[in-house]
Protein backbone atom coordinates (compact mmCIF):
# COMPACT_ATOMS: atom_id res chain seq x y z
CA UNK A 1 0.00 0.00 0.00
CA UNK A 2 1.46 3.36 -1.16
CA UNK A 3 2.20 5.67 1.71
CA UNK A 4 0.16 8.69 2.16
CA UNK A 5 2.29 11.94 3.52
CA UNK A 6 -0.75 13.52 4.95
CA UNK A 7 -1.21 10.91 7.37
CA UNK A 8 -1.09 12.20 10.86
CA UNK A 9 -1.07 8.77 13.09
CA UNK A 10 2.10 7.36 12.44
CA UNK A 11 5.22 7.09 15.29
CA UNK A 12 7.77 9.45 13.99
CA UNK A 13 4.68 12.42 14.65
CA UNK A 14 4.00 11.19 17.70
CA UNK A 15 7.39 11.43 19.36
CA UNK A 16 7.39 14.35 17.81
CA UNK A 17 4.31 15.36 19.82
CA UNK A 18 5.73 13.72 22.78
CA UNK A 19 8.79 15.93 22.99
CA UNK A 20 6.37 18.90 22.37
CA UNK A 21 4.50 17.56 25.74
CA UNK A 22 7.75 17.81 27.52
CA UNK A 23 7.94 21.12 27.17
CA UNK A 24 5.54 22.56 29.81
CA UNK A 25 6.63 19.54 32.23
CA UNK A 26 10.25 21.24 32.26
CA UNK A 27 9.15 24.64 32.73
CA UNK A 28 6.89 23.53 35.41
CA UNK A 29 10.08 21.50 37.23
CA UNK A 30 12.57 24.46 37.09
CA UNK A 31 9.74 26.52 38.16
CA UNK A 32 10.24 24.76 41.34
CA UNK A 33 13.83 26.03 42.08
CA UNK A 34 14.48 22.89 44.02
CA UNK A 35 18.16 20.97 43.42
CA UNK A 36 16.45 17.80 43.48
CA UNK A 37 13.55 18.44 41.40
CA UNK A 38 16.37 20.21 38.54
CA UNK A 39 18.19 16.72 38.32
CA UNK A 40 14.80 15.43 37.06
CA UNK A 41 14.51 18.63 35.33
CA UNK A 42 17.49 17.61 33.51
CA UNK A 43 16.25 13.76 32.94
CA UNK A 44 12.92 14.86 31.62
CA UNK A 45 14.65 17.33 29.30
CA UNK A 46 17.48 14.14 28.36
CA UNK A 47 14.52 11.68 27.27
CA UNK A 48 13.24 14.98 25.88
CA UNK A 49 15.93 14.93 23.24
CA UNK A 50 16.47 11.37 22.68
CA UNK A 51 13.23 11.10 21.13
CA UNK A 52 14.31 14.12 18.55
CA UNK A 53 16.55 11.34 17.25
CA UNK A 54 14.46 8.38 16.77
CA UNK A 55 11.50 10.34 15.52
CA UNK A 56 13.97 11.00 12.50
CA UNK A 57 15.53 8.17 12.39
CA UNK A 58 12.14 6.03 12.17
CA UNK A 59 10.86 8.53 9.63
CA UNK A 60 13.90 7.64 7.57
CA UNK A 61 14.01 4.19 7.78
CA UNK A 62 10.46 3.24 7.73
CA UNK A 63 9.90 5.84 4.73
CA UNK A 64 6.92 7.19 6.73
CA UNK A 65 8.11 10.90 6.29
CA UNK A 66 5.22 13.05 6.35
CA UNK A 67 4.34 17.29 6.09
CA UNK A 68 3.21 17.50 9.64
CA UNK A 69 6.45 15.85 10.73
CA UNK A 70 8.85 18.32 8.43
CA UNK A 71 6.80 21.34 10.00
CA UNK A 72 6.22 19.87 14.22
CA UNK A 73 9.82 18.39 14.07
CA UNK A 74 11.67 21.27 13.89
CA UNK A 75 9.44 23.09 15.85
CA UNK A 76 9.36 20.67 18.88
CA UNK A 77 12.94 21.06 18.94
CA UNK A 78 12.61 24.95 19.12
CA UNK A 79 10.19 25.11 21.90
CA UNK A 80 12.32 23.11 23.83
CA UNK A 81 15.22 24.50 23.53
CA UNK A 82 14.16 27.93 23.60
CA UNK A 83 11.89 27.48 26.57
CA UNK A 84 14.54 25.68 28.49
CA UNK A 85 17.01 28.55 27.85
CA UNK A 86 14.87 31.19 28.66
CA UNK A 87 13.92 29.13 32.10
CA UNK A 88 17.43 29.38 32.58
CA UNK A 89 17.87 32.48 32.17
CA UNK A 90 15.29 33.08 34.79
CA UNK A 91 16.77 31.01 37.10
CA UNK A 92 19.97 32.59 37.08
CA UNK A 93 22.11 30.15 36.05
CA UNK A 94 22.64 31.61 31.97
CA UNK A 95 23.52 35.38 30.95
CA UNK A 96 20.52 36.84 29.32
CA UNK A 97 22.90 38.28 26.06
CA UNK A 98 23.65 34.53 25.40
CA UNK A 99 19.78 33.54 25.62
CA UNK A 100 19.12 36.65 23.45
CA UNK A 101 21.75 35.92 20.86
CA UNK A 102 21.20 32.12 20.38
CA UNK A 103 16.99 32.88 20.01
CA UNK A 104 18.03 35.24 17.73
CA UNK A 105 19.91 33.30 15.39
CA UNK A 106 17.04 30.84 15.38
CA UNK A 107 14.56 33.64 14.22
CA UNK A 108 17.07 34.93 11.82
CA UNK A 109 17.38 31.39 10.63
CA UNK A 110 14.61 30.14 9.94
CA UNK A 111 13.17 33.41 8.26
CA UNK A 112 16.31 32.99 5.67
CA UNK A 113 14.54 29.50 5.11
CA UNK A 114 11.21 30.76 4.83
CA UNK A 115 12.36 33.22 2.19
CA UNK A 116 14.38 30.39 0.15
CA UNK A 117 11.01 28.50 0.22
CA UNK A 118 9.23 31.02 -1.08
CA UNK A 119 11.67 31.19 -3.84
CA UNK A 120 11.58 27.29 -4.13
CA UNK A 121 14.88 26.56 -2.84
CA UNK A 122 15.60 24.17 0.14
CA UNK A 123 18.25 24.67 2.40
CA UNK A 124 18.81 21.84 4.20
CA UNK A 125 21.00 21.47 7.90
CA UNK A 126 24.64 22.21 7.52
CA UNK A 127 26.83 20.09 9.91
CA UNK A 128 27.80 23.11 11.90
CA UNK A 129 24.29 23.46 12.70
CA UNK A 130 24.02 20.11 13.47
CA UNK A 131 27.17 19.96 16.21
CA UNK A 132 25.17 23.06 17.35
CA UNK A 133 22.04 21.25 18.15
CA UNK A 134 24.03 18.33 19.94
CA UNK A 135 26.26 20.70 21.85
CA UNK A 136 22.87 22.60 23.40
CA UNK A 137 21.03 19.17 23.89
CA UNK A 138 23.83 18.53 25.91
CA UNK A 139 24.81 21.38 27.99
CA UNK A 140 21.09 22.38 28.92
CA UNK A 141 20.66 19.50 31.14
CA UNK A 142 23.97 19.97 32.28
CA UNK A 143 23.34 23.43 33.39
CA UNK A 144 19.59 21.89 35.02
CA UNK A 145 21.29 19.50 37.30
CA UNK A 146 24.13 21.99 37.85
CA UNK A 147 25.08 19.54 41.04
CA UNK A 148 28.50 18.11 40.05
CA UNK A 149 27.92 14.05 39.96
CA UNK A 150 31.02 11.45 40.17
CA UNK A 151 33.29 14.59 40.06
CA UNK A 152 32.52 15.92 37.08
CA UNK A 153 31.84 19.34 37.42
CA UNK A 154 27.76 19.53 35.14
CA UNK A 155 27.45 22.94 35.77
CA UNK A 156 30.70 24.00 34.20
CA UNK A 157 30.99 21.50 31.73
CA UNK A 158 27.55 22.68 30.48
CA UNK A 159 28.51 26.24 30.34
CA UNK A 160 30.82 25.35 28.13
CA UNK A 161 28.92 23.27 25.99
CA UNK A 162 26.74 26.24 25.87
CA UNK A 163 28.88 28.92 24.66
CA UNK A 164 30.58 26.02 22.29
CA UNK A 165 27.25 26.15 21.05
CA UNK A 166 26.82 29.51 20.70
CA UNK A 167 30.19 30.22 18.66
CA UNK A 168 28.89 27.17 16.18
CA UNK A 169 25.65 28.72 15.89
CA UNK A 170 27.48 32.23 14.88
CA UNK A 171 29.56 30.23 12.45
CA UNK A 172 26.91 28.08 11.02
CA UNK A 173 24.86 31.24 10.53
CA UNK A 174 27.21 32.38 7.94
CA UNK A 175 26.97 29.13 6.24
CA UNK A 176 22.84 29.78 5.94
CA UNK A 177 23.46 33.06 4.73
CA UNK A 178 25.78 32.30 1.85
CA UNK A 179 23.96 28.82 0.90
CA UNK A 180 21.18 31.04 1.02
CA UNK A 181 22.24 33.81 -1.57
CA UNK A 182 23.57 31.02 -3.86
CA UNK A 183 20.99 29.22 -3.75
CA UNK A 184 18.62 32.17 -5.10
CA UNK A 185 21.18 33.00 -7.80
CA UNK A 186 21.40 29.72 -9.45
CA UNK A 187 17.67 29.24 -9.33
CA UNK A 188 17.28 32.86 -11.20
CA UNK A 189 20.05 31.52 -13.41
CA UNK A 190 18.07 28.53 -14.07
CA UNK A 191 14.58 30.27 -14.26
CA UNK A 192 16.09 32.90 -16.90
CA UNK A 193 17.67 30.00 -19.01
CA UNK A 194 13.99 28.28 -19.07
CA UNK A 195 12.34 31.67 -19.92
CA UNK A 196 14.90 31.67 -22.27
CA UNK A 197 14.29 28.53 -23.89
CA UNK A 198 9.92 28.81 -23.70
CA UNK A 199 10.46 32.20 -25.85
CA UNK A 200 12.54 30.45 -28.19
CA UNK A 201 10.24 27.21 -28.50
CA UNK A 202 7.32 30.18 -29.33
CA UNK A 203 9.31 32.19 -31.76
CA UNK A 204 9.80 28.74 -33.89
CA UNK A 205 6.51 27.70 -33.29
CA UNK A 206 5.61 31.13 -34.64
CA UNK A 207 7.92 31.04 -37.81
CA UNK A 208 6.86 27.15 -38.12
CA UNK A 209 3.08 28.30 -38.30
CA UNK A 210 3.85 31.34 -40.93
CA UNK A 211 5.95 29.40 -43.28
CA UNK A 212 3.30 26.55 -43.59
CA UNK A 213 0.67 30.00 -43.96
CA UNK A 214 2.77 30.74 -46.94
CA UNK A 215 3.24 27.59 -48.63
CA UNK A 216 -1.11 26.82 -47.64
CA UNK A 217 -1.79 30.70 -49.82
CA UNK A 218 -2.01 30.10 -53.20
CA UNK A 219 0.94 32.36 -55.38
CA UNK A 220 -0.60 35.22 -57.75
CA UNK A 221 -0.91 34.43 -61.78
Amino acid sequence: MKFDELTFNTTPNLLTLLRIAFVPVVIGILFLRDPKWDVVGALVFGVASITDYFDGYLARTQKIETIYGKLLDPLADKFLVVSSLIMLQEVGRIHPVVVILLICREMGITGLRALASAEGVIIGASTSAKWKTATQMFAIPFIMARSGAFGIPLYGLGLFLLYLSLAISLWSAKDYVVDFFKAIKESRKQKNQERKLVRQARLASRATRLAFKAKQTPESP
